[in-house]
């Protein structure tokens, strides 16, 4: 791509980057051409490529910053939408979301609408916001990092399972691990504090809230956590056996925090998480390997069109 190949400047463009495997998505040229109908009813320029590899889509991103495109389009779930927010990181180029994967918990917390229209409608007229990011051993990243449970949970959900179930894939995933709730013995400091502590999973948390669509679920996992912070929420799980589990699900949902010595929520900007044994990690969705991880914030790093009030 080059700014001469275009008839309008690429400052007035919308890069669209279309993740064909995300399990809403559909793919293929029927996608793209309902894509191109709904920017062009808006009247504005925009390329679209398709993408499905996370390096892919990251690379593109980049690269459409450095164009200095007006926006980049992440088509398909968190994951794509996280692999944008990684390529334009540190620029002042927003990403748009159009959401089409399994949880789109990034479009849920800032209220995008699920729908193309609304979605591009976003894109096209919506207030860019400066939210926070985290890094996990570099790698930027939007919504949560965790090891232990969580991770594999998402592990578990397969793309097989989530194109046949989808969100549902991970309550069938989650259902299967907390029946049997594996521990580490983790060790994690924390700003320069050190907590020991046997626990089912540690998260590390850049939103609190985790929303199911089209569900009555509505979970906030970190109660303190804001994108606008500069810090990492520290959310230490650790139940012994089912009915403990069950117990802290329920205070969660009910957004009861406080008086159970099996939950532990900090705040840091900086964090290493080691375990023994080592444990699986995911990061916005995705594996990441395993323990040990080390995380920091970088504040207001990231651009993200959100709906104007």
């Amino acid at each position: 791509m080059r700014p001469s190949d275009f008839p309008y400047p690429v400052g007035e463009r919308f890069l669209v980057l279309v993740n064909p495997r995300a399990s809403g998505a559909g793919g293929g040229a029927a996608l793209r051409r309902r894509i191109a109908g709904a920017f062009a009813g808006h009247g504005v320029p925009f390329d679209i490529l398709e993408v499905e590899d996370p390096a892919g889509i990251r690379e593109a991103a980049r690269r459409g910053a450095e164009m200095g495109f007006r926006a980049v389009v992440a088509v398909g779930g968190d994951g794509t939408v996280a692999q944008a927010l990684r390529g334009t990181a540190g620029s002042e180029v927003p990403v748009a979301v159009l959401p089409f994967g399994t949880g789109n918990q990034l479009a849920l917390n800032f209220g995008i609408p699920t729908s193309l229209e609304g979605s591009v409608r976003t894109a096209v007229q919506g207030t860019c916001e400066a939210i926070d990011l985290g890094r996990l051993d570099g790698e930027h990243f939007a919504l949560i990092a965790g090891a232990g449970l969580d991770a594999d949970v998402m592990a578990d959900a397969t793309s097989e399972l989530k194109s046949r179930l989808g969100f549902a894939a991970y309550l069938v995933s989650g259902l299967k691990n907390v029946i049997t709730p594996r521990a580490a013995d983790f060790r994690i400091e924390a700003d320069g504090r050190e907590i020991e502590v046997k626990a089912s999973m540690v998260l590390l948390a850049n939103v609190g809230q985790l929303v199911a669509a089209g569900l009555p679920v509505e979970v906030t996992v970190a109660p303190r956590a804001s994108f606008k912070d500069g810090l990492l929420d520290v959310c230490i799980y650790a139940p012994r056996n089912l009915p403990e589990m069950a117990g802290m699900l329920w205070q969660v949902a009910r957004e009861k925090y406080a008086g159970n010595e099996r939950m532990l929520f900090l705040q840091a900007r900086s964090v290493r998480v080691e375990s023994d044994p080592a444990v699986a990690v995911q990061v916005d969705g995705e594996p990441f390997g395993e323990t040990p991880i080390t995380a920091d914030v970088e504040p207001l790093a990231g651009r993200i069109l959100v709906p104007s009030r």
